[in-house]
């Protein structure tokens, strides 16, 4: 009996050392500072001083994120970042191509988010915002230097309820109220444009979130069918999404062969190869692209332009050459972290300053319900059926 009573004890004691060593703030300070490493000793410190003098009441889970969250801000990585738990279902809500918001596509910069895109119908185009803008501000908050998750937090919300953007327009500051919705991304849009009697299939896609290379797929053979002699893939302003939609979208049109590898300093090769089923090899294609696209947008267009499959036409592009992982945590949070970079078909890392049209066309900002990038690119398409 007493030789059960120990081994309990002892049992009891281990499973309590295991928790209080996850746990280091639960243990009395004293015995804590003897049994507890300094960095997770002087962290358990610094919460208990500020739940217990700091002249306002503070929430032990929000200082807790706060310490994670500065944890991976010290990488100075744009890309890196902790997911509290109601962020970790914000971002698997971005993925899937619903989330609720003003409805546009952005990208970091020094002066805060550069708009990329303005989904149709939705609240930030019907405002009045465009591609170009730069949003300083939120609610009256500069967002200079915020990453770029932080930043959208605070843009996106409840549907119903109201944001004011700060937006730097050329010299002119302008202001937005804008009442925030459920946004649906409309991923796939296509039409048939004739020149000189060809006809010309134009598909847009917004991101590479889940699933979305199978609707591309159906828009793409519905075009073929009704009499495109070639297909404008317009990536404007996508900000990508998705590392296996860039494979599967790329696939469209590569029969075989490499689409992209990954590298890290922990991470194994991995070479990601075509997945067949691709259209005709002599239907032409030319790939549209712009600053605003980005990351899985610029696996497309390298792998398209290293195969010889397309001709890339538009602006450099965003240059997102890193890729991320993102771990669950026990928190019910996730860690999005960066573990390696891309590398296109042709061996070149994706490039830190963007992929180079090789035909170059651009919009004027100034004229935002003219499209000056398309007809450029139309004419590329319709020369390479001579």
């Amino acid at each position: 009996m007493r030789a059960a009573i120990v081994v309990l004890g002892s049992l009891l004691v281990l499973t309590g050392g295991i928790w209080l060593g996850g746990h280091p703030e639960a243990l009395p300070k004293g015995i804590r500072d003897a049994l507890v490493e300094d960095g997770p000793a002087v962290r358990a410190d610094i919460i208990d001083t500020i739940q217990n003098h700091y002249y306002k009441p503070v929430s032990k889970a929000k200082l807790e994120d706060a310490s994670l969250k500065g944890m991976v801000a010290s990488l100075n990585d744009p890309y890196s970042r902790y997911f509290s738990p109601r962020e970790a279902k914000s971002f698997n809500e971005d993925i899937s191509g619903k989330f609720e918001g003003v409805g546009m596509s952005v990208h970091p910069s020094k002066e805060g988010l550069v708009i990329t895109d303005t989904f149709a119908g939705a609240p930030a185009r019907k405002a009045g915002m465009r591609p170009g803008d730069v949003i300083t501000a939120v609610d009256g908050h500069s967002i200079a230097g915020k990453g770029i998750n932080d930043a959208t937090d605070q843009i996106k919300g409840q549907p119903g309820t109201f944001v004011n953007l700060t937006v730097k327009r050329g010299k002119k500051t302008l202001r937005f109220h804008v009442k925030r919705a459920k946004i649906q991304i409309p991923e796939v849009e296509a039409r048939l444009i004739t020149r000189g009697g060809k006809k010309f299939g134009v598909v847009s896609l917004a991101s590479f979130s889940s699933g979305v290379h199978g609707l591309l797929r159906q828009q793409i053979d519905k075009q073929l069918k009704a009499g495109a002699k070639g297909i404008l893939l317009d990536l404007r302003g996508n900000p990508g999404g998705l590392l296996r939609e860039g494979v599967f979208v790329s696939s469209i049109f590569i029969k075989d062969g490499t689409i992209v590898t990954t590298k890290g300093r922990a991470e194994p090769k991995h070479v990601y190869k075509a997945q067949s089923d691709a259209i005709a090899a002599n239907v032409p294609v030319v790939v549209l692209v712009d600053r605003g696209s980005a990351s899985a947008a610029e696996i497309t267009t390298g792998a398209l332009r290293d195969h010889g499959r397309a001709t890339v036409v538009g602006t450099r592009t965003f240059g997102k050459g890193v890729f991320q992982e993102v771990e669950p945590l026990e928190n019910g949070g996730a860690l999005d972290l960066t573990v390696g970079r891309y590398y296109l078909p042709d061996g070149e890392p994706l490039p830190k300053n963007g992929i180079r049209p090789q035909v170059k066309a651009s919009d004027d900002a100034r004229t935002p319900k003219k499209d000056e990038a398309l007809p450029v690119a139309l004419r590329v398409l319709q020369r390479s059926l001579k």
